[in-house]
């Protein structure tokens, strides 16, 4: 597969190191030399100086014959005529990122007139996954795929959890609950468990369970969710301003904190019932005027990390039961972490993470595969997919439990919908003509058809 990629910022990097190691050959096209030198010495790619948005540069990039252009430079009009410009030339497939407002909010229409075939939109997504997650503890994390059709909890286990020292089986009797662990990654490894298998502390864990689910398996594991009424959101930008109107729209009791005057003036006109600061929120008389320490849940979002870090290790030292971090840098959210087990959030790797699964849906979809719908979970270790189940597939009717059903190594069935209710498989489940399932399996072995997942 061919990829053209414009635009060599955070996000750019972050996703041609992806590429990269799944050998797929990518032209980088930027205005700065200086950049392109940098990326084509770092990575095994191809370099063109120049617009994105150039047709001469385009083609000198190979967009007539390139199966797909992604373009991700800081100007969102850049961006979709890139991709205009590419779909005349000849290219399969185009994506592109869309940072501004008023563009992020009329995607429908943007996708028809400039012929896209996706669009990222990093600050509405930030905003979904905030919402999401607003209430959880920092060592739970809450992720949809596949248009929610599959919910995938990430806990990490503490020292008083009660996943440690004791075997899936014993816990999942224990527990009585619908959920299934469907990996663990300890000090970077991955393991696909059995039942057998013993949870050790600070093991990150993943667990499917159905939507309905969610919330009695908090309870039995012990997780106590914040009641998430009183909502301090400090950043009343484009990202805020989302979340502010999905929480109010909830009931919740939001204010917001933003150093911009006429976002202030906007946000309390379009807001009468939020509470409106105008200030700097690394102030701390700021924080406590807006009582930080009463609040259930912070979530800081402004453009910069140093204020965000600032705001959200206030708020760590005054109690606050559940903080959520925007971090554009890594080592910023390492930082963080080496201090609370805060949920951070970072536009650029979510972007990064949806076009990475574009891309590689695009793949499965040309090539001769059963693949339905794609994802990377554990940190790209393990690959999450959904199948159709036909008369073809090897192992129908035959009870999970029994010998005759042998999965391949790490690999394993994490959920089964059936008449359209999603179930989570037990020792009594089967394979049905008309289902469809969801498999965990590690990368390296690169499953692309049902069968293959079958010893």
């Amino acid at each position: 597969m061919k990829v053209i990629v414009v635009g060599m910022g955070k996000t750019g990097l972050t996703l041609i190191e992806m590429l990269t190691r799944e050998g797929i050959e990518i032209t980088v096209i930027d205005c700065s030399k200086k950049i392109i030198d940098a990326v084509t010495d770092k990575y095994n790619v191809t370099g063109v100086e120049g617009s994105g948005a150039s047709r001469e540069t385009l083609k000198k990039a190979g967009a007539e014959t390139a199966d797909m252009l992604i373009a991700l430079t800081a100007v969102d009009e850049i961006n979709l005529l890139s991709c205009l410009q590419a779909k005349n030339l000849g290219t399969r497939y185009t994506a592109a990122r869309l940072v501004l407002s008023d563009l992020s909010l009329e995607k429908d229409s943007l996708i028809k007139e400039y012929h896209i075939d996706y669009i990222v939109r990093p600050k509405i997504d930030v905003a979904e996954i905030i919402y999401n997650n607003i209430g959880l503890p920092g060592h739970v994390r809450l992720d949809s795929f596949f248009d929610d059709a599959i919910q995938m909890l990430s806990i990490v286990a503490l020292k008083d959890s009660p996943f440690c020292g004791k075997s899936l089986l014993d816990l999942h009797k224990e527990l009585n609950g619908s959920f299934l662990v469907v990996a663990v990654v300890r000090d970077g490894k991955l393991f696909i468990p059995d039942g057998n298998f013993v949870c050790e502390e600070d093991d990150n864990v993943y667990l499917t369970s159905d939507q309905e689910g969610v919330a009695e398996t908090f309870k039995k594991m012990g997780i106590i969710t914040t009641s998430s009424k009183k909502v301090l959101v400090v950043g009343g930008g484009f990202t805020g301003d989302y979340l502010a109107e999905k929480l109010l729209r909830k009931g919740k009791d939001v204010t917001i904190i933003e150093e911009n005057i006429q976002n202030c003036k906007r946000l309390m006109e379009k807001y009468p019932n939020a509470k409106i600061s105008y200030g700097n929120a690394e102030s701390v008389e700021i924080l406590d005027a807006e009582g930080i320490s009463k609040k259930d849940v912070v979530v800081s979002i402004t453009d910069r990390d140093e204020a965000n870090l600032v705001v959200s290790m206030y708020a760590w030292s005054e109690g606050v039961p559940s903080i959520i971090t925007r971090i554009e840098t890594v080592a910023h959210a390492k930082m963080l972490h080496k201090v609370n087990m805060d949920i951070t959030v970072s536009p650029c790797e979510v972007a990064a993470n949806k076009l990475y699964r574009y891309v590689r849906n695009s793949q499965m979809k040309d090539a001769e595969n059963e693949i339905l719908r794609f994802n990377t979970i554990c940190d790209s270790l393990a690959e999450l997919m959904e199948f159709n189940i036909t008369e073809n597939c090897s192992h129908l009717n035959i009870p999970f439990r029994d010998k005759a059903f042998k999965l391949k190594k790490d690999t394993l069935v994490a959920a089964i919908i059936r008449n359209g209710e999603m179930k989570i498989p037990g020792g009594s489940s089967t394979l049905q003509v008309g289902d469809k399932v969801f498999i965990v399996s590690a990368s390296k072995n690169k499953i692309k058809n049902l069968n293959e997942i079958f010893r």
